[in-house]
């Protein structure tokens, strides 16, 4: 008895400890896309993390970028729309930016990856010797580097689940390597790995018909490569009835509980409760054999949809930038004053001002029925004097008005050239033989001339002075925010600034670089050298926007009376 009694014992030590090492071991989910570009496989990924998050699970997403460029430091934004920054300085994927504005989990360079990186790295290792002389391939020795990726944050993350949003579509010659490495993985995995495939059931306005068909080819692409999707997601502009929901289960050998749709909604905010209502989630973490517990914890996102869904008062913002015809050249920004406009309980409307087409004579008619004024981040000389023009019309009828990045260096050179007396005041990235460089290039980055290489980029620390408004904004004196630049304040001409009224009231504790400037007896006028709306998220906004926003409201009220 006593034999049978440690036998019996041996075995449920066994099954405790197998217990444990399947419930540590990292999930795989990876989101593919067919039919189209630009379906929301990011709000997707975003979504999912989100639910899984809810329910108590340590989740992180990466985005594998199909293009040969390094990273999207170097592409035009009519190119690729805004270039996220991540903490650790790396340049990211927009869809980052969505990630943690979903999640409220900050991103690294290890969550973005691209084809340029993937070859940089095998060729860097094969000139090395580190393959021995054999030959380098696509298979194995690209894909791997692939999967290496992959599994990164899985193997140093303490993740339970890694989401990995494969970019661009199916049958695209530049996703092959990534759909092969999800291939392999697949088999190497086993159950620990889950494939999600977004397409589209396009509505025919003509035939008044719902189409199954590039549904049907997207699926069978993907099966030619070798995955068969365990979960579709049907992007549509209209309900899917369940019959064409089974058939398409059918037709692409998914069950039909497996087969979602993600009907167009007002806000990308609530992608995350409509998956859930589908049970999106519990699907996930059954095909990974995760047990279903409970539900998500999802109050306070549900309270911020709450409180847009109830705004009946707007405050009207205008962002004045050279990039304003495309949607995503500044979408955290937007993103920002959205949730700002939000939590201060007012719907945003917000007005797109072309700084190009902006001159003093248009000044009154654009930027007059405005409660508060953006001025966008950017580079180069193409609509500067538009900035110019908005910032001394913002500072001279006192509203509330904010300046980041280029924003600032631009609040900078107006207020020398308009009230400290130097009119060829400028930036040297703008004109390199100004008379009065008040923005100059940092001394360590002349000597760069790699591109990519020469801007300040990530995290650091600002120290705001006790009294300003930043720090009143912000409940601190003491932060990190974001960066992306390479030309600063000068200080040479800091004591002219304060002397005349624009106060710098922020500055970094290591170098002493100027980051933030106000001019204290306006309303709201503050400039930041960083990028706050980097670190704005739904469930923790940007204290500066907010503060921004809710002074934006109380000027519209001034107005008003």
């Amino acid at each position: 008895m006593q034999n049978a009694g440690q036998v019996r014992f041996f075995y449920y030590l066994c099954a405790l400890i197998n217990l444990i090492i399947i419930d540590v071991e990292t999930k795989y989910i990876f989101v593919t896309g067919g039919v189209v570009s630009s379906l929301g496989k990011g709000i997707i990924s975003s979504s999912l993390a989100n639910l899984l998050k809810a329910r108590g699970f340590r989740v992180t997403i990466q985005k594998f970028d199909p293009y040969i460029n390094i990273d999207p430091g170097t592409l035009n934004p009519y190119e690729h729309g805004e270039c996220y920054v991540t903490v650790d300085g790396h340049e990211a994927d927009l869809d980052l930016g969505h990630y943690e504005r979903f999640t409220n989990i900050q991103t690294t360079r290890a969550n973005n990856v691209t084809t340029g990186r993937i070859y940089q790295s095998v060729i860097d290792k094969e000139r090395r010797g580190d393959y021995l002389g054999k030959t380098v391939q696509i298979v194995p020795h690209i894909t791997d580097e692939i999967k290496r990726n992959v599994k990164l944050l899985g193997n140093t993350g303490n993740f339970d689940f890694v989401i990995t949003e494969i970019g661009g579509t199916v049958g695209d010659i530049e996703s092959l390597p990534f759909i092969e490495s999800v291939r392999q993985l697949r088999w190497e995995l086993g159950n620990n790995c889950v494939c999600v495939h977004l397409t589209y059931v396009p509505y025919i306005a003509a035939a008044k018909e719902l189409k199954t068909k590039p549904t049907q080819h997207s699926v069978k692409q993907l099966q030619e490569v070798g995955i068969q999707p365990d979960i579709l997601v049907l992007r549509t502009e209209k309900h899917i009835p369940l019959e064409m929901r089974r058939k398409i289960a059918l037709f692409c050998n998914v069950s039909p509980d497996a087969v979602i749709q993600s009907v167009d909604v007002p806000t990308i905010y609530q992608v995350p409760i409509k998956m859930h209502e589908q049970h999106f989630d519990e699907l996930v973490l059954r095909k990974c054999g995760v047990p279903v517990e409970g539900e998500p914890h999802m109050a306070p996102w549900l309270h911020f949809l709450d409180k847009l869904a109830a705004a009946e008062k707007t405050v009207t913002i205008g962002l004045v930038g050279k990039y304003v015809e495309l949607q995503d050249a500044y979408k955290s920004i937007n993103e920002s004053l959205l949730q700002a406009a939000t939590y201060n309980d007012h719907k945003l409307k917000l007005k797109f001002i072309h700084s190009e087409k902006l001159t003093p004579e248009a000044a009154d008619e654009q930027l007059g029925e405005l409660d508060g004024v953006v001025i966008a981040p950017g580079f180069g000389q193409r609509g500067i004097e538009g900035k110019f023009v908005a910032l001394k019309w913002c500072r001279e009828h006192d509203v509330p008005t904010f300046g980041i990045c280029l924003g600032m260096q631009c609040m900078v050179i107006e207020f020398a050239r308009n009230v400290l007396g130097l009119p060829e005041a400028n930036s040297t990235e703008m004109n390199p033989k100004t008379p009065d460089n008040v923005i100059d290039l940092m001394e360590e980055q002349k000597s760069i001339s790699n591109m990519g290489g020469t801007m300040r980029l990530g995290a650091f620390d600002c120290i705001l002075t006790p009294d300003s408004k930043a720090a009143k904004a912000y409940g601190s004196t003491h932060v990190s925010e974001r960066h992306r630049h390479r030309f600063e304040f000068n200080s040479d001409y800091r004591e002219r600034f304060e002397q005349a009224g624009m106060k710098c009231v922020g500055e970094n504790p290591a170098t002493h670089l100027v980051e933030v400037v106000e001019i204290p007896e306006k309303r709201w006028f503050i400039g930041t050298q960083y990028h706050p709306e980097y670190s704005s998220t739904v469930l923790s906004p940007n204290p500066l926007f907010v503060d921004f926003v809710r002074a934006a409201i109380a000027y519209s009220e001034e107005k008003g009376k």
